[in-house]
């Protein structure tokens, strides 16, 4: 049953509870633990032993390319942060985080563009699927292939009039995709949607009855339209709405409940950062990252309270 916008707000006047006001799924959360577990890889990155890897001019291992250096002002700040936050852990997290080779990087397939080549292909290079086990919600149309070995697989370009095969993000970023447990016919809304990995996966998963993805941000809204033109074929792209309105604002000028919402929350991006050539841009973002907390909070709190029908909503951050 639809909750009306007073009775949704009076979900905030409730004692504090966990991020994203959420009731705990104790089932769910052992099973995403289950997820990625198999044989450990105990490859370490390749470093050099004279020179740490923050020094070194990276090379892109398929084409011998150099690629950008790692800002040292953004390092000094993770360095004071992440050392004093996560301890130990941090030596092995930076080491991964300043070596692109190392990141891995899943295969989302487009079942509106399939291809037994390219099956093929993933097994021969070793890929295996992402998710294994039972897992509360797996729609059998989601197929993400990842792995153990660093690599990343050749991007594919866009072409108008033309879907692409597959789409290239972090397996960890379906998860929130797969904790909204989408269903057909229902509505739903996926608030900071650019670049589009989320709202392509979802569209794997499921058939919305109305399907709204919003962006803010004049570019990433251009990027996020060419990502549902490149993966969506013409029937089904007609139900999908793309908005550019602020987050912060989007219960009062769309009052509208939706069955399922999705909060990708613009976040730090740390590992962007790290490689930034502007040195100065670099150095203001450090400073606006700390305004990030409150931003995700008032986008949570504004769209929890006008906006959702019942508790079906995930907050994400990715860091």
């Amino acid at each position: 049953m639809r909750l009306p916008p007073a009775a949704a707000r009076r979900l905030l006047l409730q004692p504090r509870r966990s991020a994203a006001a959420l009731p705990p799924r104790p089932a769910a959360s052992r099973a995403w633990q289950q997820i990625f577990i198999g044989k450990k890889n105990k490859t370490k990155p390749p470093t050099n032993k004279k020179n740490p890897p923050e020094q070194q001019k990276l090379e892109n291992r398929t084409d011998g390319k150099h690629q950008k250096q790692i800002c040292q002002v953004v390092l000094d700040h993770f360095e004071k942060q992440y050392t004093r936050e996560l301890g130990d852990a941090w030596t092995s997290i930076r080491d991964v985080l300043t070596c692109p080779w190392c990141w891995q990087y899943a295969i989302l397939l487009n079942k509106f563009s399939q291809s037994p080549e390219l099956g093929n292909t993933l097994h021969l290079k070793g890929y295996h699927p992402a998710f294994q086990g039972p897992l509360p919600y797996l729609p059998s149309s989601l197929k993400c292939y990842i792995r153990r070995t660093p690599g990343r697989f050749p991007a594919q370009k866009h072409q108008a009039g033309k879907l692409k095969e597959y789409y290239l993000l972090n397996a960890a970023s379906l998860l929130p995709v797969l904790a909204l447990e989408v269903k057909d016919g229902e509505d739903v809304l996926d608030l900071c949607a650019a670049p589009g990995g989320k709202s392509v996966a979802i569209l794997q998963c499921a058939y919305p009855g109305q399907f709204h993805c919003n962006e803010y941000d004049d570019l990433r809204s251009r990027w996020l339209e060419q990502t549902i033109e490149s993966f969506i074929p013409d029937p089904l792209i007609d139900l999908i709405t793309v908005s550019k309105l602020d987050g912060r604002q989007f219960g009062d000028l769309n009052p509208k409940l939706y069955d399922k919402v999705l909060v990708d929350a613009p976040c730090s991006n740390d590992r962007s950062w790290l490689f930034s050539s502007d040195s100065q841009q670099a150095t203001l973002r450090l400073i606006q990252r700390k305004e990030l907390p409150s931003l995700q909070f008032q986008l949570l709190r504004i769209n929890l309270g006008h906006l959702v029908c019942r508790p079906d909503m995930v907050n994400r951050v990715c860091s």
